[in-house]
């Protein structure tokens, strides 16, 4: 069975179709919008996996070459590992469906969305979560509810839905809302310093934006949507349950007085411990059960403990940040580093300056492109007592260090006033919660101390949220715990005057307006409070860059004199960066950034080039080199790559008859520049360089002078 849906979807087309492509999978569905087009996949297997406590869900965003009429590059010439953006698009579709699939359901699920066009207009994100959404609503996988995304900017003052590609440059906004037809489940992206109340607006405008393709994907199932699988979820009996809540719920409680994180976790573990072996003597066959029940009994009990004691597991109350210990200048020989310490989370980050050189190429879909400002994050396993083989950055690692990038990028001063290359990486050397807020903090920090003129210093918080009912909870700064067992992670990254980047994951329906306004409230209050700590150390950069960061001094020339500073096959600028031990990076418009970290250097490479590309100068005398001979006169280089012509004429104070009786090549001789055309071409005379030598004598030789 074959069936296609089409809408205008905010002035460009928009369409899903099911049963045609992909038929062997669970669900299936072709999205096209504009001409950018997405296949997506989900399949699932027949069978629970044994023996796990998790849904074992992967979805797998990737993009293929051809879709922009490109062919790979590298020796294979081929798509290899997912990229930087195939990674965290991937992670985009993840994470507001994974809550959306039954409860207990533990069959093998995979999500692939493969871009098949791209118009390098319509950003193909969005397609393929509307993609994921449409194929998991009508296959038989047990799928709650649908969901579709979309991108919303502000230009002009004015919110704009699914912004083209091009226009994104001039947006101040640029954020991904995901949702259903009742409530936000997924917020990502950032602004150019925007107050909580502007964000508010965009994130229940882009809500309502898209409804209409929640109703296309109800439409599709209606026609051929398959009978959803049944879940059995095995029940607990209640004997066992009433004697296990017994038994685990004084432990659990007296080991959830333990502050420090290690020694709660280690208290909760034995507390599990001595209440599993304590139930399975009364219930020998119901160990899975026992587990489940005690696992339940630690969550609520931190959860009623928040929302009616309003007393969190370290104490604090539901606003309090924890302790903050800022220090900069904390490695000798980078260019920049800070610690920052929050409570038991610990970033150590690095800054470090380069050149245009040291720019990371990136070869995308819309183009090749390169980006001045990296931010690395690292999540080491000791970073949480844990043993671990290292590997590259995960998935995590890779979002983190994109959020934490993008808190940052607002406030990067312009190019033409600070011309380096920065990255910035975030060890996390210590974890219980918002590591990622931590890089942004540590970040900010790190490029002061490395006397990057930043806007503004940047930090960020996480909130969290308890819904028991009617009793609500929103939690600052949460921890480890706090984010696992409860109902929202909503991390807010800004300056003093506004907010730079967003992320939101929410567990639960019912999250209303009114809580999202007391959440981005109360970020703001506890961002300002870290803000004033963390100006408590180093409110503005530093005055000067590091000894070892490389100087960079850019001049500007003309852009025809670029091909006499690189010369034949580089000849001349390879000469000159062997000569001074420079970088020299010139661009298409005629800027030339020279860069060392040794002065003297740097002068004389400014030199050499200032002598390749000096101009001359109408009336101005030159001592010049005879570079060639010609029957109507010669040819004289005044500076370096610059000649003019000597006519025959202009050689003498008398007639000459032959430039040879008077020049040879390689005479050294004094000319005077008469004229430089439009072409750049230089007329000379020696004849008036020596009358005017002999004038100047002869004054010189007046009484006065």
């Amino acid at each position: 069975m074959y069936h296609k849906v089409e809408i205008d979807f905010h002035g460009r087309p928009l369409s899903i179709e099911v049963g045609r492509l992909a038929k062997q999978a669970s669900g299936s569905a072709l999205v096209q919008y504009g001409e950018t087009v997405v296949l997506t996949t989900a399949t699932a297997s027949q069978s629970p996996r044994a023996g796990i406590d998790f849904f074992p869900l992967t979805v797998d965003y990737q993009e293929k070459a051809f879709a922009a009429g490109k062919i790979p590059g590298g020796f294979f010439k081929r798509e290899g590992r997912l990229g930087e953006k195939e990674v965290l698009t991937s992670r985009l579709i993840d994470r507001p469906i994974r809550p959306l699939f039954a409860e207990g359901y533990r069959c093998e699920t995979q999500i692939i969305a493969t871009v098949l066009s791209f118009d390098k207009e319509n950003d193909s994100d969005t397609v393929a979560m509307l993609g994921a959404s449409a194929a998991l609503h009508v296959s038989d996988i047990p799928f709650l509810s649908p969901i579709a995304g979309v991108r919303i900017g502000r230009i002009g003052g004015k919110f704009v839905i699914n912004p083209l590609i091009s226009q994104l440059a001039d947006s101040e906004l640029n954020l991904m809302v995901a949702g259903t037809k009742d409530s936000i489940v997924m917020v990502e992206g950032g602004a150019k310093v925007l107050s909580e109340d502007i964000l508010l607006d965009a994130l229940y405008t882009a809500l309502d934006a898209l409804q209409p393709l929640i109703v296309i994907q109800d439409e599709l199932r209606a026609k051929l949507g398959k009978p959803k699988r049944e879940v059995v979820v095995g029940t607990i009996d209640a004997a066992v349950r009433k004697a296990v809540e017994k038994l685990a719920l004084p432990r659990i409680e007296k080991a959830m007085k333990f502050v420090a994180k290690q020694e709660r976790h280690t208290a909760v573990a034995a507390a599990h411990k001595e209440t599993q072996a304590a139930a399975l003597e009364q219930f020998p066959d119901q160990d899975a059960a026992i587990r489940e029940v005690i696992e339940e009994v630690e969550s609520r009990a931190m959860r009623q403990m928040i929302v009616k004691k309003k007393k969190r597991l370290d104490g604090r109350g539901v606003a309090d940040v924890r302790p903050i210990t800022c220090e900069v200048k904390v490695l000798p020989r980078t260019h920049g580093s800070s610690v920052f310490t929050r409570g038991e989370t610990q970033a150590l980050a690095t800054t470090t300056l380069g050149t245009a050189s040291d720019e990371q190429r990136i070869d995308a879909l819309v183009g090749e492109h390169y980006r001045k400002f990296m931010l690395h994050y690292n999540f080491p396993p000791y970073s949480v007592g844990e043993t671990k083989m290292l590997r590259g950055p995960s998935r995590r690692d890779t979002g983190h260090g994109a959020l934490a990038e993008r808190a940052l990028m607002p406030v990067l001063p312009d190019e033409k006033v600070f011309p380096y290359t920065i990255r910035i990486v975030s060890e996390i050397l210590e974890s219980n919660g918002s590591s990622s807020m931590a890089t942004v903090c540590s970040g900010s920090l790190s490029m002061m101390d490395a006397g990057v003129p930043i806007k503004a210093p940047v930090a960020g918080i996480a909130m969290g949220l308890i819904k028991e009912g009617d009793d609500i909870a929103v939690l600052s700064d949460i921890l480890g715990d706090e984010d696992h067992l409860g109902d929202m992670d909503f991390k807010v990254a800004g300056t003093s005057e506004g907010v730079t980047a967003l992320q939101m994951d929410i567990k639960i329906h019912g999250v209303t307006k009114d809580i999202m306004r007391q959440a981005l409230q109360q970020a703001r209050e506890g961002r300002l409070h870290i803000l004033d700590v963390m100006n408590g150390t180093l409110a503005a950069a530093r005055g000067d860059i590091s000894s070892y960061a490389p100087r960079i001094v850019s001049i500007k020339i003309r852009q025809d004199k670029i091909r006499d500073i690189i010369g034949p096959g580089g000849k001349v600028i390879r000469g000159i960066v062997e000569e001074t031990g420079c970088k020299i990076d010139i661009q298409d418009d005629g800027t030339v950034f020279i860069a060392s970290s040794e002065e003297a250097g740097l002068k004389r490479a400014i030199e050499i080039i200032e002598g390749i590309t000096m101009e001359a100068q109408v009336g101005k005398i030159y001592k010049g080199k005879v570079v060639r001979i010609v029957d109507f006169g010669a040819f004289v280089e005044i500076m370096p790559g610059t000649d003019g012509l000597l006519h025959i004429s202009q050689i003498g104070p008398g007639r000459v008859e032959r430039v040879t009786d008077v020049l040879k090549e390689g005479d050294e001789v004094q000319v005077k520049v008469l004229e430089v055309d439009r072409s750049g071409k230089i007329r000379l005379s020696r004849k008036e360089a020596l009358a005017d030598a002999e004038k100047a004598g002869q004054t010189a030789g007046q009484p006065g002078s």
